[in-house]
């Protein structure tokens, strides 16, 4: 907006001293001051109120008009509740300087003046909103009251009319409008977030537009402002999985390049949030790292005892009872650079890739309620790293001594439920992510026993295929514990002489004998149960049987032929 049109605006009671050539100029913000130097406040453009405060005596009204000046303000308005007449001196400063001065009446509030500015200059040009955008951002990185991303969400709500949210990489709403009110469900949530994972993984700039139940969301990826310079040459798969996300409910494909701006500029803001959100976790990661490794290396139970001691208060703020443990294990794994399958030992470093980071902070989600929102509910989660492997401490209530053991707390299906479809995305077609989750232990001496038991149970997740699986320790006493020790060539050559006949049948004929093969086991045999299953007659059922009889030289009839073909599919 231009200063003329303040002027000619009875209701903000501005009396123009001096400036009259000047009052085309362009207001681009309103800043409220009685700093003599209020320089590193100032980007240009805005409208500076001022109680006239800083003013001892005449001699201090040349420096601060000239700082004014120099920073390339619109115009001064200077209050008349304090001195009453505007000084002689400031007048003729401005005038030096060409810096247009109003007076503003003592009846009219500076926050008028102000709320009356913001609100014109937002509804004329999205991009003039910058001005308030950029004095949230000095609040935000000069301490820690700036109000986090809640605020300047709310910016965008009241002077754009556009509702926002930040959500994490798994789709849990972190902050906006009424985080995770009706509008903006759990599935629309996961929905965004997997588009916006898979388009950052092919490498597309945001914005990315998608269409959800006829609405239009624009994603912004938000990228750590903490990992310097050196992020822009970071492989992608080393943040897409952590980066959070702000999702506006607009089109933003013929928003003008101002409004873009002021988008981008949102998101810088909230990575500072992110940032400060990080060095938070420091002192849990930290406490984390000291237990596991007291445990590795074999530590007394009484030492090991004395950290359990210490972390608990940090976890569990308030409970003052010593709690119950669970370790959860995961691992990130990347194909290597000539597009095979990394070895589980070898893990994403085969691609050049540091994994533990990526799933220390993918765990750090994982764990989280994902009906909470936030931006750190995970006070109670401690996660370290070692190598390509993270590794959680995650403190239980106490809990009855028959609930020990069984399934009382973390279980590893429900643990992924809520996010493995955005996380998928994001893993595309040449990452993995597995996991394993340990029973409850109740002393320093079963974290050891706990720590193995959540390794061998993401092992066993590990041989199924999917790019997100789990295994819990209540698995551990099937035969599936057994499979991930299986050696790789000798899954291959056994899944290859029992399946691969029945697939190469099946790409020649579509005859589906192996999706025919998995009902009729997983019936137990029954011809009725399985007929019935896949919609087919009897006597097809017994067609398709026979046929993969025929090609494997097996008989499905007898339990060690059903055994082998069972076992096969889940090595394959």
């Amino acid at each position: 907006m231009r200063l003329r049109a303040l002027l000619d605006t009875d209701a903000l009671g501005l009396r123009l001293l001096g400036g009259e050539d000047e009052l085309d100029r362009t207001v681009r913000g309103v800043m409220t001051t009685d700093l003599r130097d209020p320089s590193r406040y100032l980007g240009g453009g805005e409208l500076v109120l001022t109680g006239l405060a800083w003013r001892r005596d005449a001699a201090d009204t040349e420096p601060f008009v000239r700082i004014l000046a120099t920073a390339g303000v619109a115009a001064l308005a200077a209050g008349e509740a304090e001195l009453g007449d505007i000084p002689e001196d400031l007048v003729e400063a401005c005038a030096r300087h060409r810096l247009p001065l109003f007076a503003v009446n003592e009846s009219v509030a500076f926050a008028t003046i102000t709320e009356h500015v913001v609100r014109q200059v937002s509804g004329e040009r999205a991009g003039d909103l910058a001005a308030v955008v950029d004095r949230h951002r000095r609040l935000m990185t000069s301490g820690p009251a700036g109000g986090g991303p809640d605020v300047v969400l709310d910016l965008l709500g009241s002077d754009l009319d556009l509702r926002a949210w930040v959500l994490s990489p798994a789709g849990r709403a972190i902050a906006g409008a009424a985080a995770g009110a009706p509008g903006l469900s759990a599935p629309i949530r996961a929905r965004l977030a997997g588009e916006h994972l898979a388009a950052a993984r092919t490498g597309r700039r945001g914005p990315h537009r998608v269409a959800v139940d006829g609405l239009t969301y624009s994603l912004f990826p938000i990228r750590s402002s903490g990992r310097g310079s050196a992020g822009a040459s970071r492989d992608v798969r080393e943040t897409v999985l952590s980066d959070w996300l702000l999702a506006v409910e607009a089109d933003a494909g013929d928003w003008p390049e101002e409004r873009l701006d002021l988008l981008q500029g949102v998101t810088q803001l909230i990575a500072v949030e992110r940032d400060r959100r990080d060095a938070a976790r420091t002192v849990r990661r930290r406490l984390a790292q000291e237990v596991l490794e007291l445990v590795q290396t074999g530590a007394a139970p009484a030492e090991i005892a004395a950290r359990l001691r210490v972390a608990a208060p940090v976890l569990l703020p308030g409970l003052g009872a010593a709690p119950h443990w669970q370790v959860v294990v995961a691992r990130v794994e990347w194909d290597d650079v000539q597009g095979g399958p990394s070895a589980d030992a070898a893990g994403g470093r085969r691609a050049g890739i540091e994994s533990g980071p990526v799933a220390q902070a993918l765990l750090e989600e994982i764990l989280v309620d994902p009906a909470t929102a936030g931006p750190d509910p995970s006070d109670r989660i401690a996660v370290a790293h070692t190598g390509d492997e993270a590794i959680a401490l995650v403190p239980l209530p106490a809990m009855s001594p028959e609930a020990e053991g069984g399934d009382a707390g973390l279980l590893a299906d429900a643990l992924l439920a809520a996010v493995r479809e955005p996380l998928a995305a994001g893993l595309a077609d040449d990452g993995r992510l597995t996991l394993g989750v340990s029973a409850a232990v109740h002393s320093a001496e079963g974290l050891r026993g706990a720590l193995e038991e959540a390794r061998h149970a993401r092992r066993v997740a590990a041989a199924r295929p999917g790019r997100v699986c789990a295994a819990g320790h209540q698995e551990l006493a099937s035969h599936v514990l057994l499979l991930p020790f299986v050696p790789d060539d000798v899954r291959r050559a056994f899944t290859a002489r029992l399946l691969d006949p029945l697939r190469e049948y099946d790409r020649r004929h579509r005859a589906e004998l192996i999706p025919t093969l998995e009902a009729f086991l997983d019936c137990d045999g029954s011809w009725t149960r399985c007929a019935t299953r896949l919609h087919l007659h009897v006597n097809t059922l017994r067609y398709r049987v026979g046929r993969i009889e025929q090609l494997t030289g097996r008989d499905l009839a007898r339990l060690e032929d059903k055994l082998d073909f069972f076992l096969a599919l889940r090595m394959s």
